[in-house]
């Protein structure tokens, strides 16, 4: 397809739409754990074969997923249209003007810049770091930086995170604490270093990079920047061994060959993972975000305490709307109940029906938002870098200024 179709072909929808994508469900498999079996999906279509099973739902995703097989466009979100199939991540990239506005985009020509995902494992995820940008520039990559919403669903068999290592561990930054596992590679016993929270539906995580973590069994809306880099530190999980390639997955080769299992420790932020406070200062709980205020109406922040992406949580009662205008694009994932949202159907538990991308000219003037169901509308609203330049911060009442 020529640049000039696609382009050609999102100004229609545009038009045609007012300022509004409807996207296509982006399934993604992971071959080291099995699912929650919570995406919606029949129960024959989770099991993918060699790939592994369904175990996460990408959302306004333009970042393919970097698994060891699979499609060549896993993880990557298709535009609801007629004809040959498009994608949003050749629609932003000739056409970014059109989506992010011109401004925005003449200065992130990285494009979105954040990846939305819903992950859903039967097992807790193991003991991972994902590297700082220093060491992801290494591998040509982004960092990732990411939060996590617990969805109001059934927990799974481990709902709590591992988060960080005790602070002896930190305040040593003491690698041969750690590093008989990473050589080893035997057990699940690195967790004995760590400390585990409790997942609470409504509640979430701020998790740096650099910060090593253990994700639980809850049904879980993540928001991040837009990479798949990972260094896995547990060998030992669900019953089996992982293979141990994922621990140098981002891992240069000459890297590998000078330090072993020592390199891959290069990229824990020792203060950050060693913080006394940690809870406190990473914990999410929604936040009143203010800018919604009609009867029938919540708005909360849910995703906060990064400039790299912010996220709210709308809620409209039976027969409630509101007039929304947001400071650029935004991409929407409808939890449960049914409406409108800038004039387009949607449905909560309808995979054809609950995702969309609101582009920046129908963001930044006044558009609405309408539950017309029995039920609830609940809506997240999910924002990239710079979009939002006042968030809260986490841990405290006061606010971040961009």
């Amino acid at each position: 397809m020529t640049t000039r179709s696609v382009r050609d072909r999102v100004e229609a929808l545009l038009a045609e739409q007012e300022g509004v994508l409807r996207l296509r469900p982006a399934f993604v498999a992971r071959d080291f754990l099995p699912a929650g079996r919570r995406l919606g999906l029949t129960e024959a279509a989770y099991d993918v074969g060699e790939r592994g099973e369904i175990c996460e739902r990408w959302l306004a995703s333009t970042t393919k997923a970097d698994n060891r097989v699979g499609p060549e466009d896993e993880g990557l979100s298709a535009v609801a249209t007629e004809g040959d199939p498009l994608l949003l991540v050749d629609a932003v990239r000739e056409a970014a003007d059109l989506l992010m506005g011109q401004a925005y985009a003449a200065t992130h020509p990285a494009g979105l810049g954040r990846l939305a995902k819903i992950f859903d494992y039967s097992f807790r995820l193991p003991f991972h770091v994902h590297p700082p940008q220093a060491y992801a520039s290494l591998v040509g990559a982004r960092s990732k930086d990411e939060a996590y919403h617990f969805l109001p669903a059934d927990l799974g068999a481990h709902p709590e995170t591992f988060l960080g290592v005790h602070p002896w561990i930190a305040e040593a930054q003491a690698y041969d604490a750690l590093l008989p596992y990473l050589v080893d590679w035997d057990s699940d016993l690195i967790l004995r270093h760590s400390r585990a929270e409790l997942q609470v539906p409504g509640e979430g995580f701020m998790v740096p990079s650099g910060v090593l973590h253990a994700p639980g069994t809850a049904l879980t809306l993540e928001l991040q920047e837009d990479s798949d880099v990972l260094s896995m530190f547990q060998a030992l999980n669900a019953g089996r061994i992982i293979s141990k390639d994922l621990l140098f997955k981002d891992v240069r080769p000459q890297d590998r060959e000078a330090e072993a299992e020592r390199f891959p420790l290069r990229f824990v932020d020792w203060a950050e993972n060693g913080d006394p406070y940690f809870y406190e200062h990473h914990h999410l709980t929604p936040r009143p975000a203010g800018s919604a205020t009609a009867e029938g109406v919540q708005e909360s922040w849910v995703f906060y305490g990064s400039s790299k992406f912010c996220g709210k949580r709308l809620t409209l009662q039976p027969g409630a709307s509101v007039s929304l205008v947001e400071p650029g694009l935004y991409s929407v994932f409808v939890w449960s109940g049914e409406g409108y949202v800038a004039g387009q159907q949607v449905r909560g538990g309808d995979h054809t029906l609950d995702e969309l991308v609101i582009c920046h000219d129908t963001a930044v003037r006044p558009h609405e938002v309408r539950c017309s169901g029995s039920t609830p509308l609940v809506v997240f609203s999910l924002f990239g870098p710079d979009i939002h330049r006042e968030v809260p911060e986490p841990g405290t009442t006061g606010w971040v200024h961009g």
